[in-house]
C-alpha cells in the first residue's frame, strides 16, 4: 500500500488534490468552532446552495473556473443573509432557508435549460460532481491550486490576526458591543470568510457535504477539550489529518473523494465521542 502510494504521488493532479484539500480542510477547521458555539451551523448549508448556484451559471456561461464567478456571489449572498438575519420580519433561519432552497432550485433549473445550448453532455456527472465533489478535487490545475492555496492562506492569516475578537464575538456578542467593539464589521468579515470557505470546499467535497468539513471537527475537538484555544487547535489538527486520510483513501480504493473525507469525519467523531465519555469532555 506504500508503494501504491508513493507511485500515485508521483502525478501532478494528486499532489494538488493533497495540498489543496489540506489547505481547505485547515481554514474551514478554524470558524467551524465559532459557527457551532454561535449556532450558526446551518448558514454553511444556505451559502453552499448559493455557490452550487453560482456554479451551475458559470457551467453554462461555460467559465473555466467557476470559482471566480462563484466567489463574488457567495459573499454577496452572506453580507445579504447578515442583513436579512437581522430583520426583524423575516428571522435568521427564515432567511437562511429562502436563500438556500431557491438558490439551489434555481442552480439545477438553469442547467437543465441551458444544457444544450451551453453543450453540457454528461449533466447528471456534472450535477453530482458538483453537489458530492466526486471527481472536481482530482481535476485541479496548477493555477486553481495556486488559488485555492492563496485563499486558505488569506482565511487563516484573518483567523489569527482577529483571533480576540472573534473569541469576544462567539462567547458574548452584547459585551464585546459594550465594550466598544464593532461587532457589525467584524460578523461581516465573519461572514465574508465563511462564503470563501464554502467555495474553496466545494471543489473537495462538493455543496452538500460542506458543513460536515466544517462542523464535524469542532464537534469532535468538543468531546475532548474545555478551553476555546484547545478545541480550536485540535479541531485544525483532526481535520487535516481526515482530509489527508480521506483523499489518499478515495484514491486507493477508487471512493468518490467528498463522500470518503466526510466518513473519515465521521468516524473521527465517533472515536473522539468514545474518549469524552470517559475524560467528561463538553457536551455540543
Amino acid at each position: 500500500m506504500f508503494d501504491s502510494i508513493i507511485e500515485y504521488l508521483q502525478y501532478p493532479f494528486v499532489r494538488y488534490a493533497l495540498i489543496v484539500g489540506v489547505m481547505i480542510a485547515l481554514s474551514s477547521s478554524l470558524l467551524g468552532v465559532t459557527l457551532v458555539l454561535r449556532r450558526f451551523s446551518f448558514i454553511g448549508d444556505g451559502l453552499s446552495h448559493v455557490a452550487f448556484g453560482a456554479m451551475s451559471i458559470a457551467m453554462v456561461m461555460q467559465i473555466t473556473n467557476g470559482m471566480l464567478l462563484a466567489l463574488p456571489i457567495t459573499i454577496i449572498s452572506a453580507i445579504l443573509l447578515l442583513r436579512t438575519g437581522q430583520n426583524t420580519k423575516i428571522k435568521g433561519d427564515a432567511a437562511v432557508a429562502m436563500i438556500s432552497v431557491g438558490s439551489l432550485a434555481f442552480g439545477y433549473l438553469i442547467m437543465n435549460i441551458f444544457a444544450k445550448s451551453a453543450r453540457i453532455s454528461n449533466l447528471s456527472g456534472d450535477v453530482c460532481s458538483t453537489l458530492f465533489g466526486s471527481t472536481s478535487i482530482l481535476t485541479l490545475t496548477a493555477r486553481e491550486m495556486w488559488l485555492s492555496v492563496i485563499l486558505s492562506i488569506g482565511v487563516v492569516i484573518i483567523f489569527v490576526l482577529f483571533y480576540n475578537k472573534i473569541f469576544a464575538l462567539t462567547f458574548d456578542e452584547n459585551f464585546a458591543r459594550a465594550t466598544g467593539t464593532r461587532v457589525d464589521t467584524y460578523n461581516l468579515l465573519i461572514a465574508v470568510v465563511i462564503a470563501v470557505i464554502i467555495v474553496l470546499a466545494m471543489n473537495l467535497v462538493g455543496s452538500l457535504l460542506i458543513s460536515a468539513l466544517v462542523i464535524f471537527p469542532a464537534l469532535s475537538a468538543m468531546r475532548i477539550f474545555n478551553s476555546f484555544k484547545m478545541v480550536t487547535v485540535f479541531s485544525a489538527i483532526l481535520s487535516v489529518v481526515c482530509a489527508f486520510s480521506g483523499i489518499i483513501i478515495s484514491i486507493l480504493a477508487g471512493t468518490p473523494v467528498g463522500s470518503t473525507i466526510v466518513a473519515v469525519d465521521v468516524a473521527a467523531f465517533a472515536i473522539c465521542y468514545l474518549i469524552g465519555i470517559g475524560k467528561g469532555g463538553i457536551r455540543a
